[in-house]
This record gives structure tokens, C-alpha cells and sequence, in this order.
């Protein structure tokens, strides 16, 4: 695939997170369309299309990974199917994008990788943070602070909140579809960040409980990662009263506190205390999608999110709700 190739995407599952955070973003990069999307719902997928001006729809989605024009696939499906048609994909040769979490475990998530070596097909994870330009702030700040000495996250939301993407059944709370419950919608954005920000955990430790009874996922997750001699500890309620997002990363020198669906970054450094406001576009993974068409069109060479950065964080979330892995 060369540099002037244009890649004609296809979604498979062409829901609410796609009308307007990516689905748009495929047709605003050089070398990229949207050329078919797929819904199970036949009617909602010709629906999609119209709207979108997308020359092709699908209710199956073997028919649309197959479909000789379609040479990248985008998976937004619950994370129970991304496995599937990642694989499926892969093996015909077409390179994925993936919606986080990579899918319902880190085995799951393995093989997926492998299948990418196996036929030398290119992977990437939509863990599209790392390429939004607020958190490339928050990173080259961390640099200002000094020597790190500890993190600390309170991410707390009520049972009904409006962070999460609205959808005609709550399936995110259902472990079977989602691998658990909101911290497996949510919390991967936050540790893959943690991980693209420090590296690679050292200690794992974490405890998980389905206080509420709500539904049958856990709601509350209480961690402890250790990056060297730098520890992070954080606690995710999904049941709370009240309603906080707040990530403070402290140095030697100062502190940097922000929050992960917020628009401010606020730097403490000897005793100054200066704010950097942010104005997000509504197609938030724009950036990322424009790294990854780079990517998949040979025009850059390093993964924007490779899949070994999906399964370390879906090692992670294992750990730290039931799923034993030694780092």
C-alpha cells in the first residue's frame, strides 16, 4: 500500500459512538473515505448511510469485510465481537482499527496480535487519547514538575451520567458484552494513558464489587499500579452520590491536576499556578484516525497504538478485576 493509496473504509457496527466522535473523521483525512458501513439492523444501518452519505451499507458483517472495495475496517461493535471480526478481517487481509477496550480479555486480545503478525497485517488500537492535543500538553508538562512522586485518581459518577455514549440498551453493564461493567468503558482511556505517560507497570494490585446490585457488573474499582517507584492510586464508583473526575500527577516541584473528560489543565510548579484551557472539536478521534491512515498507508512507520499497548492495558483491567496476570 503506498503513500497515495486511498483507503476505503468500513465500519462494522455503525452506532452512536460513530455519528459524531469518528465515524465523520474518516472522510476528513487526505487519502481516507467511508465507503460502507454495517449494522445488524438493517433498517438502522441504510438509515446511517443516507445521513452520512456513505455509498454502501451492510447488516452482515462478513459481507462487508469482504467486499472488494473495502480495504481498511474500523470494528466500533461491543467488545464481545471485536475478536471475531478482527480476526476475520485480518486474515482477509485488511488492516483494523479497533475500538477500546481491544476486547473482552488479554487473551482475547493476544490472539488478535497474532493473527496480525500471522498475515502480516497492521493493528491499531483506538486509544485515541494519546493524539488529542490535551493530553500531549499534559505529557510534556510532567517533564516541568520534576522528579515524580505519586498519582492519584478519583473518577466518580452516578449510576445515570451523560459521559457514557447513550445506546438503546445499557450493554456496557452487562460483563458478557463488555467484559464487565462502566470502569471496562471508561477506565481503559484512563490506563492506557497512564501507561503511554510512565511505561510499563511493575506492580498490579486491585480489588473490585458490585456494591449497588444495579446490574450484574462490579461498580466500584480501587487500584494501586506501581511504575518503579512511582505509584498511582485510583478508585472508579459508578454508584456514587456525587460526580468527580480528577487525575493529579505530583512532583518533586510541583503538580498537575486535570481531568480526563474535562477542558482545563491546571500546573502548580513553585508555588505559580497557571491554567491551560482546551476547546476539544466534537470529532475527538479525528486525530488519531489521521496517525492511523498515516500508518496504514506507509506514509509513517510507527503504530499510533500498536496492539501491544492494547493488551497491557487489557492486562490491567484484568488484574485488577478478577483476571490474575504477572507482569
Amino acid at each position: 500500500m503506498n503513500t497515495t493509496h486511498l483507503l476505503n473504509w468500513g465500519i462494522i457496527g455503525c452506532g452512536d459512538v460513530t455519528e459524531v466522535k469518528s465515524g465523520p473523521d474518516f472522510n476528513h483525512i487526505p487519502n481516507s473515505k467511508l465507503y460502507a458501513v454495517m449494522r445488524r439492523n438493517a433498517e438502522k444501518a441504510a438509515d446511517y448511510a443516507m445521513r452520512h452519505g456513505v455509498p454502501v451499507w451492510y447488516s452482515s458483517a462478513h459481507d462487508l469485510i469482504h467486499d472488494p472495495e473495502v480495504n481498511a475496517i474500523y470494528i466500533a461493535t461491543p467488545p464481545s465481537t471485536h475478536e471475531m471480526y478482527t480476526i476475520e478481517a485480518l486474515k482477509a487481509g485488511k488492516p483494523v482499527y479497533v475500538e477500546k477496550p481491544m476486547a473482552l480479555s488479554a487473551q482475547s486480545c493476544e490472539r488478535m496480535a497474532t493473527t496480525a503478525e500471522e498475515y502480516s497485517t497492521k493493528l491499531t488500537v483506538a486509544h485515541y487519547r494519546r493524539a488529542m492535543p490535551y493530553f500531549n500538553k499534559i505529557k510534556e508538562l510532567i517533564n516541568e514538575i520534576g522528579d515524580l512522586r505519586f498519582v492519584t485518581i478519583r473518577f466518580y459518577q452516578p449510576v445515570v451520567t451523560s459521559i457514557v455514549a447513550s445506546s438503546e440498551e445499557n450493554w456496557r453493564v452487562h460483563p458478557e458484552i463488555s467484559g464487565g461493567g462502566l470502569f471496562h468503558d471508561l477506565a481503559p482511556h484512563h490506563i492506557d494513558l497512564l501507561n503511554w505517560f510512565f511505561g510499563t507497570p511493575t506492580i498490579v494490585h486491585g480489588f473490585s464489587a458490585n456494591q449497588s446490585l444495579q446490574s450484574k457488573a462490579d461498580d466500584i474499582v480501587s487500584a494501586l499500579l506501581t511504575y518503579g517507584t512511582l505509584p498511582v492510586t485510583g478508585t472508579w464508583c459508578f454508584d456514587a452520590p456525587m460526580q468527580e473526575d480528577l487525575c493529579e500527577i505530583v512532583g518533586a516541584n510541583g503538580s498537575i491536576r486535570f481531568a480526563f473528560h474535562g477542558n482545563m489543565i491546571t500546573l502548580t510548579k513553585d508555588g505559580q499556578v497557571t491554567d491551560f484551557p482546551f476547546i476539544h472539536s466534537k470529532h475527538v478521534q479525528e486525530p488519531m484516525i489521521a496517525e492511523v491512515v498515516r500508518y496504514f498507508t506507509n506514509e509513517i512507520a510507527i503504530n499510533p497504538c500498536p496492539a501491544e499497548e492494547g493488551i497491557k492495558t487489557m492486562r490491567i483491567i484484568d488484574e485488577l478485576t478478577g483476571n490474575k496476570f504477572s507482569f
